[in-house]
C-alpha cells in the first residue's frame, strides 16, 4: 500500500502538521528568493557590461554620478592620489548599496538552509516519539500503531531535505556569482577613477607603453 503526500499529512499529528506547514513554506519561500537572487545577478552582470561598454544603465547610475560628481569637486591642494582616492570611496560608497539591493534575500537562503534541517529533525523526533507513545498506549506494535508517528517523521525528514538543499546549493552559486561581479565593480571603480584625474593624452601613452 502507497501512501500520498496528503496522507502523511493528515496522518501526522498536531505539532507534526505544523512543523510540515513551516517546511513546505520555507521550501516555497526558498525558490522565490532563488529566482530573485539569479534574476538579480544576472541583472547586475549586465549592468557592468553596459557600463564598459560606456552605455548607461540605471541600476548603476547612482555610482557612475557619484563618480562624476567626486571628480568634478576640487579641493585646494589636493593630488591626483587624494583626488583618485577621494572618488573611490564616493563611489564605493554608492556601489555598496546596489549590491545589497542585488544580494536581496540572499542572506535568508542560508537561514533556511542551516535552519530546515532542524526543523525537520524535530519533527522526526517528535514523530518516532508519537509511535512510542502509541505502542505504549495500545500495547501493541502492529503498522497499524505506528505508522502515523512513523509517516510524520519521515515526512518532516523528506520536507526539511527538500527545503534546505535548494536553498544550500542556491546560495553557494549566487553568492559566488554576485561575488565575481562584485570585483568587476571594483575593477571598473578603479579605473574610472583613473580615468577622471588622469589626462586623455597621458593614458593614450600609457597604454602605448603597456
Amino acid at each position: 500500500m502507497s501512501l500520498s503526500p496528503i496522507e502523511f499529512f493528515l496522518m501526522a499529528g498536531s505539532v507534526g502538521k505544523s512543523v510540515l506547514i513551516v517546511l513546505l513554506l520555507a521550501s516555497v519561500w526558498c525558490w522565490v528568493l532563488i529566482v530573485e537572487g539569479i534574476v538579480g545577478a544576472v541583472r547586475f552582470k549586465g549592468a557592468l557590461r553596459r557600463w564598459r561598454a560606456g552605455q548607461p544603465d540605471p541600476l548603476l547610475a547612482a555610482v557612475a554620478g557619484a563618480g562624476q560628481k567626486a571628480a568634478a569637486l576640487r579641493l585646494p591642494a589636493e593630488g591626483i592620489g587624494d583626488t583618485r582616492t577621494r572618488i573611490i570611496e564616493a563611489m564605493n560608497r554608492q556601489a555598496r548599496g546596489v549590491i545589497a539591493g542585488v544580494e536581496g534575500g540572499l542572506a535568508n537562503l542560508a537561514v533556511i538552509a542551516s535552519v530546515a534541517p532542524f526543523i525537520g529533525l524535530f519533527g522526526t523526533v517528535w514523530g518516532i516519539m508519537a509511535s512510542f507513545t502509541a505502542i505504549a498506549a495500545a500495547k501493541d506494535t502492529s503498522l497499524a500503531v505506528v505508522a502515523p508517528g512513523i509517516a510524520e517523521a519521515l515526512a518532516t525528514t523528506a520536507i526539511g531535505l527538500a527545503a534546505a538543499i535548494p536553498a544550500s546549493i542556491g546560495y553557494t552559486r549566487i553568492g559566488a556569482s554576485i561575488g565575481a561581479a562584485t570585483q568587476d565593480l571594483a575593477g571598473l571603480i578603479e579605473e574610472e577613477a583613473l580615468n577622471a584625474v588622469t589626462p586623455a593624452t597621458k593614458r593614450t601613452a600609457l597604454k602605448e607603453v603597456v
